[in-house]
């Protein structure tokens, strides 16, 4: 929305009454209060963006959250409690802004984890970033103020965060200027989350990682040890019957792997399953089952197949 008014102290006035009711009418509002939002980028040379769109995030449990104990932990305290303990921490003259910063290898839980928190954060509004809108950042972050609670989500934010020295050009600087300025600019009252995720930690600006204001915690996600990785596989074969020991046999056999392969073997496994059982039998998937999933994933299709899926040190 665009508002024109003369240039007079009437005009100013007329404008910011307008903009005021306007803004209270979508603070009252609840069409996009509380939901996972998005903005589409108009014309690039105006840097204006184009309309909303709202977007269905599955919701993720608690339970489908497989992490380490201390990074729940961390996310408890930095999130989940945080946004409940808001009202004594205003009270408190203490800051209701708070940067996050998500980083490990793909494939770990990071994008998974912010569908969780968005799920665990009823009447909080999650306006998802991509890398192409971050000359709209200006305009989500008013977004966030406006419909705060907010949850501000930057993905791979290190495609836009580089340190200065390997971006060779203007316009990413103007990019990761505004990204920290955007950041800082919002008074520390405000109650907005920004989420930042990245695979390469070591690629962000010093500035953004490690100075209070913009990154207050950063939250490590690392791939998962032998128990992580069972429960993994539980979680992705639940529709099916597994037994102890070949969930143990799985976890063994894929350390190191991506998400992406975890879940492929287990979709794997199970039609290898079904091509030994009808269907209206039990769907029991077996050890010789993963074993043939296995062979197929990582020998029949080459290391072009071990490549595409992530297959890290997985054994055949």
């Amino acid at each position: 929305m665009q508002a024109a008014a003369p240039a007079t102290p009437a005009g100013r006035a007329a404008a910011e009454q307008f903009l005021a009711a306007v803004g209270a009418r979508v603070r009252r509002g609840g069409r996009y209060r509380g939901k996972a939002l998005s903005l589409e980028a108009g014309d690039q040379y105006e840097g204006l963006a184009g309309g909303v769109t709202v977007h269905a995030l599955p919701a993720v449990s608690r339970e489908q959250v497989i992490l380490p104990a201390a990074t729940l932990d961390l996310l408890d305290r930095n999130v989940l409690r945080f946004a409940a303990d808001r009202p004594r921490l205003r009270a408190a003259g203490l800051p209701t802004k708070k940067g996050l910063l998500f980083y490990g290898p793909p494939g770990t839980g990071k994008t998974h984890t912010v569908r969780y928190l968005a799920s665990a954060l009823p009447g909080c509004t999650t306006l998802l970033v991509t890398e192409e809108q971050v000359g709209l950042l200006g305009q989500y972050v008013s977004l966030a103020r406006l419909l705060a609670p907010s949850l501000v989500v930057i993905e791979d934010a290190d495609l836009i965060a580089r340190d200065r020295e390997s971006m060779g050009n203007a316009c990413g600087e103007s990019l990761l200027n505004k990204l920290l300025n955007d950041m800082d600019g919002l008074k520390p009252d405000a109650d907005v989350l920004f989420v930042l995720t990245t695979n390469r930690p070591e690629a962000l600006e010093g500035a953004l990682a490690g100075r209070p204001g913009r990154i207050d915690q950063a939250v490590e996600f690392p791939p998962p040890d032998r128990e992580g990785r069972e429960q993994l596989i539980r979680l992705y074969a639940r529709g099916a019957t597994v037994s102890d020991a070949t969930v143990a046999d799985a976890a063994g056999r894929t350390e190191g792997v991506s998400a992406a392969f975890r879940r492929e073997l287990i979709r794997r496994s199970t039609q290898f399953a079904m091509e030994r059982t009808g269907p209206g039998d039990g769907l029991d998937v077996t050890t010789p089952d993963v074993a043939a999933a296995l062979e197929e994933l990582l020998i029949s299709g080459g290391s072009l197949n071990r490549a595409l899926l992530g297959a890290g040190d997985a054994v055949a």
